[in-house]
């Protein structure tokens, strides 16, 4: 790690005792800063968590924000998950400590090249990808972020010379200050979110931030089949590179080889690393089939355009689970696509009102109180031939902890109908 001496002695107090929370406060304690870390959920998840930092010095709150936890803090670090509303964010607002995010502290100690990928669709399978050519190139590659571990996990263990792919969110860019990748990517921007902006342009605000502290010796790989995102290139001071699909190039496996360009990277070796790509797990994964029916994950849809690549990628008939946390978006955008493409919808979830109102008179609508009598119950409406989908729209947030518990509970049930029979 560079700047190790950085947080060495400051009070610091950390927002969110998720994974990247807990990463964070584990990092920055062993760099000899004073830490603290609040939460105002006290269930299993947080104090699992909470149990390993125990015996490291670290002041932790459970089950509320108060303010004698922030007093005196240098630094308060947020968690993606918080919102800006939140008490502690109000507080540390009101006495002028600096809020930033969990990626900013990793990349004040990151060594690595880091790049960065935002956008509403697509972040993880691109992301991976990245690592994967790079790996294939011989590079040694840390793939970060939403995906999988949090930066603050993996950068004691990066050295100058490698390379980070770190998956980026607009939640994380809010509160960032010199987080400047030497490659950053806008893959698309699209309704994501409005639970939480106040309007379309405030979100994109949010994700152009990626791009703030960039400069002409830095990269800013732009989408230029998406008007929104090729806009961008004007209020950018980083080199622009372009990438659009084609034929042979959906627009994820586009992106990847605009990176690749700039690392010298040949677009024949990142081909054959599309080849043998199995995919990302939650993103279409195959979970198996019985009597004729598939099992699809796709529980990384949280918006309706991802839920428009799936279903445009799949050809069979499709019993299609939706539902969740609404995010704000208008789902009669989709209306018509799943009247061609879907047999019956099964609805669950906070948002399945509005999203029945939306379908209405399109199709067969049904509900479910749980994702696990959803299976059951798309098993039950479907045939040979058919596939059960699980593609949300929505965040997980109403009834699972992330969208990993979702994939994970919809897989379990489908391979036990699998194993055992309906």
């Amino acid at each position: 790690m560079k700047n190790r001496q950085y947080f060495q002695d400051k009070k610091i107090l950390v927002v969110g005792l998720g994974r990247s929370g807990l990463a964070c406060a584990d990092l920055l304690s062993g760099l000899g800063a004073k830490v603290s870390i609040s939460d105002n959920q006290d269930n299993d998840a947080t104090r699992l968590n909470a149990s390993k930092l125990k015996n490291k010095n670290i002041g932790i709150e459970l089950g509320k924000h108060s303010q004698a936890f922030i007093k005196g803090s240098q630094l308060v670090v947020v968690s993606p998950g918080i919102l800006p509303c939140a008490l502690p964010i109000a507080w540390a607002k009101e006495l002028n400590i600096p809020l930033v995010s969990e990626i900013e502290v990793a990349s004040i100690l990151c060594p690595a090249k880091i790049i960065a990928v935002t956008g509403s669709n697509g972040k993880t399978t691109v992301t991976t990808l990245i690592g994967k050519i790079l790996e294939a190139q011989g590079k040694r590659v840390f793939v970060c972020g939403n995906i999988g571990n949090p930066f603050c996990a993996e950068v004691a263990k990066m050295n100058e010379g490698d390379f980070v792919s770190l998956e980026v969110s607009s939640f994380q860019l809010e509160t960032i200050k010199t987080f400047k990748p030497k490659i950053s990517l806008m893959l698309n921007l699209c309704q994501n979110h409005l639970d939480r902006y106040s309007d379309l342009q405030d979100y994109f605000q949010a994700k152009k931030r990626i791009f703030i502290n960039q400069d002409k010796d830095d990269y800013l790989v732009l989408n230029q089949d998406d008007p929104a995102v090729k806009g961008m290139a004007k209020e950018a001071r980083a080199t622009i590179i372009y990438f659009r699909s084609s034929e042979d190039l959906n627009p994820n496996q586009a992106a990847v080889v605009a990176v690749g360009s700039i690392l010298n990277i040949e677009k024949e070796l990142c081909q054959q690393v599309f080849r043998n790509f199995k995919g990302v797990e939650h993103r279409l994964e195959l979970v198996g089939s019985i009597g004729g029916i598939e099992f699809i994950n796709d529980s990384k849809s949280t918006t309706v355009d991802s839920t428009v690549w799936a279903l445009n990628n799949i050809s069979c008939p499709i019993v299609l689970i939706a539902g969740g946390k609404d995010k704000g978006c208008d789902y009669s955008a989709i209306a018509d696509l799943i009247s061609r493409k879907v047999k019956k919808v099964i609805l669950i979830g906070q948002a399945k009102e509005k999203i029945k109102k939306a379908l209405k008179g399109q199709l067969p609508i049904g509900e479910a109180p749980t994702l696990e009598e959803a299976v059951r119950v798309s098993f039950t409406e479907a045939e040979s031939g058919d596939c059960v989908l699980l593609s949300p729209m929505c965040s997980s947030f109403d009834m699972f902890a992330n969208y990993e518990e979702r994939g994970a509970v919809f897989k379990k049930t489908a391979l036990d109908l699998i194993k055992n029979g309906p």
